[in-house]
């Protein structure tokens, strides 16, 4: 083991500095969420429920905002088949998100509004807010942005003076476009806040890939810079690779160590050493399940981690005795990040509070609905004398989200 000392905190640690907290999430619109809202939100916030319930609906509204600060509207508008694919079935109007954060526990609230409609086959930002309240506890809002069709008012939140601003095209996201400059610092802490958020859909192939050389600090959404990534931590933060390796060897028996080798044409080859064997096997030959949970370890360990991080289903190929040690390393990194988690799993469940569980289920109406684990006393009661939520959840305690109790409802 290395001795170097740890120069940023491990997951859970109290010297570490409390992310943004985003409080409250609010959908019109985007597919099968009519008109959704999860508020109160905890630093790890998991949905659950049904196929088709929209519970990765929900975590593509996140990733949908990033692309759109990273890529521009356009691309992420596109890629998703427009408002035919977008905008909820049935509905008109445009599909608005909207987003509550503090940059810091009691600082002031600040709201982020978007909302797109669609122009002959183009998106169109029809209005984007971002305000904040004058006070930490409440106040009166004040807005700080105001544009409407690509066009519109910024306020110096330090002199309050106002400028009117006119963008190049109504596709262009203000905050992404005004974020870059300087003299206007609010409106840049939010661009930067959403362009830094991690949102996974890792892939156990894409991590047997042999990549160009070099170290990357943070891994991609497929996982294919795995390789890299353990390269940077062996070279700059070895402390924390130790950490990551040491866990992975708790959780993959006879594991001894992952290692990097340097090929000659200038690609970067990840291997993993069992006990007893000296020679090491290549990660395309490992476990899907080890390179999975090597993968989920760098992102919950990461030295200088995402302000939001996002894992869609991490049950998929890892064994079921894995999930309870997973949430409980999922809340540690929750310390010094957000942490938003979809999951089928009820082992992954019953590492969680009730007020962290969000069940989504879908209304008569067809649109998705969300109640928390916390608001149902049937659940309450039971972890009262020691019931532990995921095995209430498959004995049929939650008050919605049963897909087959759900169907003979509807018989």
């Amino acid at each position: 083991m290395s001795t170097v000392a740890v120069t940023t905190p491990l997951p859970g640690e109290s010297n570490a500095v409390a992310p943004p907290r985003i409080q409250r999430l609010r959908v019109q619109n985007y597919r099968v969420l009519r008109d959704l809202t999860l508020k109160e939100l905890t630093p790890l916030t998991v949905l659950s429920g049904p196929n088709g319930s929209g519970k990765s609906t929900v975590f593509d509204v996140f990733a949908f905002l990033a692309e759109a600060f990273t890529e521009g509207l356009r691309r992420p508008w596109d890629r998703r088949n427009r408002a035919h694919e977008i905008r909820s079935r049935g509905a008109e109007g445009p599909v608005v998100i909207e987003v509550q954060y503090r940059e810091a526990p009691r600082s002031r609230l600040i709201t982020y509004r978007l909302s797109v409609d669609e122009v002959r086959g183009a998106p169109v930002v029809v209005e984007e807010l971002l305000r904040w309240n004058t006070s930490p506890g409440s106040g009166r809002p004040t807005h700080i942005l105001d544009f409407r069709n690509g066009s519109g008012v910024v306020t110096d939140d330090e002199t309050g003076l106002r400028s009117d601003e006119v963008l190049a095209s109504p596709d262009l996201l203000a905050v992404s476009t005004l974020g870059q400059l300087a003299r206007h610092p609010r409106v840049a802490a939010l661009r930067r806040f959403i362009t830094g958020w991690y949102l996974s859909y890792l892939s156990a192939d894409s991590t047997r890939g042999v990549p160009e050389s070099g170290p990357q600090e943070r891994l991609s959404q497929s996982g294919d810079n795995l390789p890299n990534v353990i390269q940077y931590l062996k070279e700059r933060h070895p402390d924390r690779l130790d950490a990551i390796l040491a866990t992975l060897a708790r959780r993959v028996p006879r594991l001894e160590a992952v290692e990097t080798e340097l090929l000659a044409d200038g690609r970067l080859l990840l291997q993993l050493r069992d006990a007893p064997f000296a020679e090491p096997i290549l990660s395309k030959f490992a476990s899907d399940g080890t390179l999975k949970m090597l993968a989920y370890l760098t992102v919950l360990y990461d030295p200088e981690p995402a302000q939001l991080i996002g894992i869609e289903e991490p049950e998929n190929q890892l064994h079921p005795r894995l999930m309870l040690p997973l949430a409980e390393e999922a809340r540690e990194a929750a310390g010094r990040s957000q942490v938003l988690v979809t999951t089928h799993s009820p082992y992954f469940v019953d590492g969680l509070k009730p007020d962290e569980l969000w069940v989504l289920d879908r209304r008569a109406d067809g649109y998705a609905r969300a109640s928390r684990a916390s608001n149902m006393p049937r659940v309450l009661a039971q972890m009262k004398v020691g019931a532990q939520l995921g095995a209430l959840w498959m004995e049929g305690f939650f008050d919605v989200g049963d897909p087959l109790r759900d169907r003979q409802d509807r018989l």
